[in-house]
């Protein structure tokens, strides 16, 4: 196992370096039926969504990526900056780190120093207690929480939990005590409906499938091993769109958010038409500002909002929430998938 350096700064390397892999979130698997009279203007479109009581004005956000280490405070920093000059939401990496070790905190801080009035969420693994909620929330000042599942990145990472009987009352405790909106979110191996049923029978309002094809971390994790043991599970999962077609069903009865290789306003419309409220982006943000910069991420943000407002103008769609009404085609995959799983097609 490497440990020369901070594991924290391993993830962001191995993210890095999984960028330009060839990986499917499913989506391809999802088409609009074309109309030729779309019958709306651009100007009639409105990008504002709503996760629960928050309010967002754009309906993608810069997604959980990082903190803890001198090369996340940096990182964290510049995606505040794109945050705030964009105004789009954006959520900051586990904040158990800095619970622990105060040095860390700051790579923490420097967000709502950057972006003192933007949305902010920030993140715990769901095993932390209702006092942890609270202090990651606080040192923060955290508009929302995120609480991530993570079972097959623990399993592999070699440091990492192996109980995980307390997940399920822990998110119940923090949703009935804390007193910002929380998030439970999966890390990029999807949800099944069962497992929306059961954070929805405790009490949450907001979920974020984050499904199969973006940053793998069985892999990930896997890299950082002396012994490349579990290789034979880096396709473990449901997609985005699988986990999308588990969660339409509870629509009206939770917020759902599609995150998991989502790299193009076309991936976001198709989350759209799946049910999904708002999506949220890692690796293409964490690429783009790696590689590119503020100024060109900015860009590439704006140049998102512009595209997603003429495919919905395509579709007919002056609205997020209405999307989800146009009709769909999916592949024979998806098809099946539904048909094996009992869920609707249509």
């Amino acid at each position: 196992m490497t440990t020369s350096w901070n594991r924290k700064d391993q993830h962001i390397h191995y993210a890095e370096m999984q960028y330009n892999q060839s990986k499917s979130n499913g989506l391809d698997g999802v088409r609009f039926v074309h109309q030729s009279f779309s019958e709306i203007s651009v100007k009639d479109v409105s990008l504002h969504t709503n996760l629960g009581t928050l309010k967002l004005t754009v309906p993608f956000f810069i997604n959980a990526m990082t903190g803890g280490s001198d090369k996340a405070t940096i990182i964290n920093k510049n995606l505040a900056y794109v945050a705030r000059e964009t105004n789009v939401a954006m959520a900051v990496g586990s904040i158990s780190i800095a619970l622990n070790d105060t040095t860390q905190q700051e790579s923490f801080k420097i967000v709502r120093k950057t972006n003192p009035n933007g949305v902010i969420f920030a993140n715990l693994g769901a095993h932390h207690s209702v006092e942890n909620a609270k202090r990651a929330v606080d040192l923060i000042e955290a508009n929302a929480l995120q609480l991530h599942l993570n079972t097959p990145q623990e399993l592999v990472m070699p440091e990492g939990d192996r109980d995980f009987s307390s997940w399920l009352k822990n998110i119940e405790s923090i949703v009935n005590r804390l007193n910002v909106p929380v998030i439970v979110k999966e890390v990029g191996f999807g949800m099944s409906k069962e497992t929306i049923q059961q954070l929805i029978d405790v009490g949450v309002t907001i979920i974020d499938v984050a499904g199969k094809g973006g940053t793998n971390f069985i892999e990930i994790e896997n890299q950082r091993r002396e012994l490349k043991e579990y290789s034979y599970l880096y396709d473990w999962g449901q997609t985005t769109a699988e986990s999308l077609l588990e969660a339409r069903k509870f629509s009206s009865q939770a917020a759902i958010v599609a995150s998991g290789g989502i790299k193009t306003p076309l991936d976001m419309l198709k989350s759209f038409g799946l049910g999904a409220v708002a999506t949220g982006l890692s690796g293409e943000f964490l690429h783009l500002i790696l590689t590119k910069g503020t100024d060109e991420t900015i860009q590439q943000i704006e140049r998102f909002k512009a595209e997603l407002t003429h495919l919905m103008v395509l579709v007919g769609a002056q609205s997020i929430s209405t999307i989800k009404d146009q009709p769909l085609v999916l592949d024979s995959q998806l098809t099946n998938w539904c048909y094996q799983r009992h869920l609707p097609i249509n």
